[in-house]
């Protein structure tokens, strides 16, 4: 199975989806991970030129169909993995990943290697707590 993390260093979990420049894929079998890969990931930055809608009051943030595209984007690098592992992100983004059959798992764990192995083993938490 390949499992994708949100990361700025190839070692821990980016608090913030929409921020961390790259993407962590890691390929475990039989319990062990047995290859890494990072891949980019568009990001903030690449889409600060493109309208963004104002969100309505009391709408979560990310919502909005301009937003949803902007996550679909996002989510073609990993179309291949099963889940994509966080520490924060906004409401649009985790629904869109759901919505591509991706499973985003929110997480306070921050070791990519700790967190892969609390989701192979069903142990890790998803806290949508955090989602914004």
């Amino acid at each position: 199975m390949k499992i994708a993390a949100i990361t700025e260093d190839g070692k821990t979990i980016s608090q913030h989806f929409g921020r961390a420049p790259y993407y962590l894929v890691l390929t475990v079998e039989d319990g062990k991970i047995v290859q890494r890969e990072l891949r980019e990931k568009l990001g903030h930055a690449q889409f600060v030129n493109l309208p963004h809608p104002e969100e309505q009051p009391g709408q979560p943030h990310g919502m909005d169909t301009a937003s949803h595209n902007k996550h679909l984007q996002m989510a073609e690098a990993i179309a291949d993995c099963e889940a994509l592992l966080c520490r924060g992100m906004g409401m649009g983004a985790y629904e869109s990943m759901k919505a591509r059959g991706i499973r985003p798992v929110v997480t306070d764990i921050p070791s990519i290697d700790e967190a892969v192995m609390a989701y192979t083993a069903g142990t890790i938490i998803d806290q949508v707590d955090l989602l914004h």
